[in-house]
């Protein structure tokens, strides 16, 4: 398990993804759940790479997340040094694409 206290360190942050063990924190994929019940289509958007889509994909499902809309991950050149885009900038760039196709975002839930 992953100690938040601990300073981010990619290596480790990939090698804790590798393991596809993730938990769910209860409260969150209640949420989803409910999200889901009222019509809403979740987008997943993550700081994870495209090389960690399928263990990432596994992990939710193992979880219990299903019937997302979409799951946009960073492309491999973030991890070879291509783009070094912040999370931060990263994601609003992702966001404001989901925006200029149409989507309404509703809700933003991270950590």
């Amino acid at each position: 398990m992953h100690d938040a206290s601990t300073p981010y360190n990619d290596t480790s942050f990939r090698e804790y993804v590798a393991e596809g063990s993730a938990p769910a924190l209860p409260e969150t994929r209640r949420l989803y759940r409910r999200l889901l019940e009222l019509g809403v289509k979740p987008v997943f958007l993550t700081g994870r790479t495209e090389d960690q889509r399928a263990i990432t994909v596994a992990n939710l499902r193992r979880q219990g997340y299903t019937g997302w809309e979409k799951l946009l991950l960073k492309p491999a050149a973030h991890v070879a040094g291509g783009l070094q885009l912040s999370a931060v900038a990263y994601k609003s760039g992702e966001r404001q694409k989901l925006q200029d196709a149409g989507f309404v975002i509703v809700g933003n839930i991270g950590d």
